[in-house]
């Protein structure tokens, strides 16, 4: 992770902070009401900082009425206007996403810096492979990773000739393996916080997918310190899909993992009824700790034994594990798998 710290309000981000999860409302910024309710429901998610779009004086002047209803750092992404970052800013928003190439020139550049630093606000330099300027386009043959990297590290450049240095660098492409290079030469390149996700990822299924390829290389490589997953559709899907990420990166560690073979022909027991069971009682916050649910002699065993409990079903019966110790066996699946799920709820302090 990146070496430079920024805070995001009360939130810290990069210097080894742990990764934070992000997400973005798709209201209309000065429909308050709208806008909370959509924040509160991101926040109940797993949401940790909350972006909105300022495109009009209405949404700058409505950030401030959103941070009294809220919990979280709030961002206003800002294009073309420094005005509009200024308001924003002066409205109490926790940090700016803009673009210091499509602001105004260095003069903007310098006026912005200078308010943001007043207002104790951080600012991320966002470039998408989607909006690289012209003459990057030309010298590399169109959207390149060297071409995403170069852009932020000469946007960036603009703010450190106006003093300013709390600065979050993210490069996206709806590339992944683009979004991977950009992010890499970044990150050899500049100890500023990283802000990673592969965008435009589409909807679904696919994007969760393309997001986990993208991010969880990177997050595997010690590379971010804040995620966004784009979902198109409701926000609300993507807190959970960056936790799931980090988790699988082995970044965070809260609530019951399970862990559950993909079952074969010696599997005799109807295993995804009894995972689902074990998944819908116990915890995804709170203390970590570890679930098998495994479904024949081959694996079960081993599986069992490493998780912090577990069970391995065989033809007629199956095999209770705590912390690598056989405790129970029984012939009846159900009878073992409500031992499992008891055994399991206690452990979480349920």
């Amino acid at each position: 992770m990146s070496k430079r710290q920024v805070m995001v309000g009360s939130v810290p981000m990069g210097g080894g902070a742990p990764v934070t999860v992000q997400s973005m409302c798709n209201t209309h910024t000065a429909d308050v009401d709208a806008t909370v309710k959509q924040i509160l429901s991101l926040e109940q998610a797993g949401c940790e900082i909350v972006r909105v779009s300022v495109y009009d004086e209405d949404c700058a002047k409505a950030v401030k009425q959103i941070k009294q209803s809220i919990h979280i750092p709030l961002v206003a992404d800002i294009h073309f206007d420094h005005r509009l970052a200024i308001a924003a800013l002066i409205s109490g928003v926790d940090k700016l996403r803009i673009n210091p190439g499509n602001i105004g020139g260095a003069a903007k550049v310098k006026e912005l810096a200078a308010a943001a630093k007043d207002h104790g606000a951080p600012i991320r330099v966002g470039v998408n492979g989607g909006s690289l300027e012209r003459e990057l386009l030309i010298k590399y043959g169109g959207p390149t990773a060297d071409a995403l990297a170069e852009s932020a590290l000469g946007h960036a450049a603009l703010l450190e000739g106006a003093g300013f240095y709390d600065i979050v660098l993210s490069v996206k492409s709806s590339d992944v393996k683009m979004t991977v290079e950009a992010n890499r030469i970044l990150h050899e390149k500049t100890d500023y916080p990283l802000h990673i996700g592969v965008t435009e990822a589409g909807a679904g299924e696919q994007a969760v997918i393309k997001s986990a390829v993208g991010a969880g290389t990177l997050l595997i490589d010690g590379i971010g310190d804040t995620i966004r997953v784009s979902i198109t559709g409701d926000p609300v899907n993507e807190p959970a899909a960056a936790i799931a990420i980090l988790k699988a990166a082995g970044l965070r560690r809260e609530g019951a993992e399970i862990i559950s073979c993909p079952t074969c022909g010696r599997c005799k027991a109807n295993l995804l009824e009894y995972v689902e069971r074990v998944r819908e009682v116990l915890p995804q916050k709170g203390r970590y700790f570890k679930v098998a649910v495994m479904g024949c002699a081959v694996n079960g065993p081993g599986e069992a034994k490493e998780a912090d409990m577990g069970i391995a079903f065989a033809p007629k019966g199956c095999v209770l594990f705590e912390k690598g110790e056989k405790i129970a066996s029984f012939h009846d699946w159900n009878e073992g798998i409500s031992a499992l799920i008891t055994l399991a709820k206690g452990f979480s302090g349920e």
